[in-house]
């Protein structure tokens, strides 16, 4: 179970943090490192940092985008510290690892973590089922990557050990992270086909609408049913992939 959940660096700067991050998943068991674009990456301090976790570095993915990242996975969690202007489902980190664990039984999910400085962007959140927020001192919030990937890390382990399952989470064949991101590409087009798009208002209203199925967990027939209502109001312009 815990073998399907993958950890994703997106951008990281500093390799040191590579490093850290990967000694806080062997600590807990977890042992899928995904990074995405990282500055500087094979690197001694990564090595270095790491401390008896080399092993994960060794097998890390190393890719060029956060789709890429993704592949395969049916929860996306990611993580951020920033209030943003849309609201998206926020989980405590206990909840998070429960959502993770649960739904790894039933295949690849992620957690994701954003650039040391700036975090995960609004379209990289758009990618997210879930953001989880960990809670921190307000007069100083700041919290090293290698320091959030261990507190988390940690809630996964906790839960795992657990054993949490609840009636109402029990995992259905939800679409994947590629199944819900082609259909959003669908529902853009097809708005623009029917004309109700704004020019003016279309990114937000987007934005919105995928907050919306984000929350709705859609399953792969759901997701096919939409795609066929989709196509339908096109006509011959429908899109697919």
């Amino acid at each position: 179970m815990l073998k399907n959940i993958r950890i994703v660096l997106v951008d990281t700067s500093h390799p040191g943090n590579i490093g850290a991050a990967a000694r806080a998943m062997k600590n807990m068991r977890l042992q899928q490192l995904c990074l995405v674009a990282p500055q500087q990456f094979p690197h001694q301090e990564a090595s270095a940092r790491a401390s008896g976790a080399g092993d994960l570095l060794d097998c890390a993915r190393v890719v060029d985008s956060l789709d890429e990242a993704l592949s395969g996975c049916h929860l996306v969690v990611g993580a951020s510290a920033r209030s943003r202007s849309v609201a998206w489902p926020v989980v405590s980190p206990g909840e998070a690892a429960a959502k993770l664990v649960t739904e790894a039984s039933q295949g690849d999910v992620a957690l994701v973590f954003g650039r040391e400085r700036s975090g995960l962007s609004n379209s990289e959140l758009d990618r997210c089922t879930f953001l989880v927020h960990i809670p921190t001192n307000e007069a100083y919030s700041s919290l090293n990557l290698g320091a959030a990937v261990q507190v988390l890390a940690y809630e996964i382990h906790l839960a795992h050990l657990q054993g949490q399952r609840t009636a109402s989470e029990r995992p259905r064949d939800l679409a994947t992270a590629e199944m819900l991101q082609g259909f959003h590409e669908h529902l853009a087009q097809a708005l623009d086909d029917v004309g109700f798009t704004d020019p003016r208002q279309s990114e937000k209203l987007l934005r919105r609408l995928r907050s919306l199925f984000q929350r709705a967990r859609p399953d792969k027939d759901e997701i096919n049913i939409l795609r066929g209502i989709l196509s339908a109001m096109q006509g011959r312009k429908s899109m697919r992939r």
